[in-house]
């Protein structure tokens, strides 16, 4: 199989923003690694699916050395995948924040790691983080979210240093509330209200972000806040 195409991997592929993105890359010529816990078989040759947990290791390491062996190469990862739990921060159980450390930061370490290796090899690559922006508009009964997903804001900017100079790029993505199944239609007006702009966002509006990042050549350590001007404050 011809390697000149460019490859994207993205994470919490099975639905909403994630499957936004297999879209998306699909419709930019990309071939395209699709991993999640509950992914379907696609029966798209350009389409290599890894079903599996991100926070094992395993699963990373799956979905990169079968990634290369199908299709050479690996010029973007979007780590996408990621879980929310809302407490009162002494509410939050060992067990809540195991899950929370181990899909929004240890799963981005293993994936992470592994692909820069390959975009090291390649002298090119692009990472890119979907975070929150409740990291910089924080509220109440966002503790792990803020914890785990500022987190990766810090390692947005630390990566985007490491390798300024090895052709590879890192950023992130940092949104407001988006539409999707998690809210339900009747709580959209109330939501929409927690925005200055007065309206939730849509799949879209992330997709499009990342898209505007992966040609963006002279841009990284970027934190891109699509949050209908949450991160301004009120």
């Amino acid at each position: 199989m011809s390697i000149d195409r460019k490859v994207a991997i993205i994470t919490g592929a099975s639905q909403g923003i994630g499957a936004a993105l297999v879209s998306a890359y699909l419709d930019r010529n990309y071939r395209v690694i699709a991993t999640a816990r509950s992914v379907k078989p696609s029966s798209n040759p350009d389409v290599l699916v890894i079903p599996g947990d991100i926070a094992d290791r395993k699963t990373a390491e799956r979905a990169i050395a079968e990634g290369m062996a199908r299709f050479g190469r690996i010029d973007t990862l979007v780590n996408n995948a990621g879980i929310f739990i809302g407490k009162p921060f002494t509410a939050y159980t060992e067990a809540d924040f195991a899950a929370a450390l181990s899909v929004n930061v240890a799963g981005f370490f293993h994936i992470t790691q592994l692909a820069l290796a390959e975009m090291e090899k390649q002298g090119s690559g692009h990472v890119v983080q979907i975070t929150t922006s409740l990291v910089d508009h924080a509220t109440s009964g966002v503790g792990l979210a803020s914890l785990t997903k500022g987190g990766l804001n810090a390692a947005t900017k630390a990566l985007a240093i490491e390798y300024a100079q090895r052709g590879i790029r890192v950023n992130a993505v940092s949104p407001g509330i988006i539409k999707s199944s998690m809210h339900p239609v009747a709580t959209h007006a109330a939501l929409g209200a927690l925005h200055p702009v007065g309206h939730m966002g849509e799949v879209s509006d992330i997709v499009e972000a990342v898209l505007y990042l992966e040609t963006a050549g002279f841009v990284t350590g970027e934190i891109l806040h699509v949050d209908g001007g949450q991160s301004a404050g009120h």
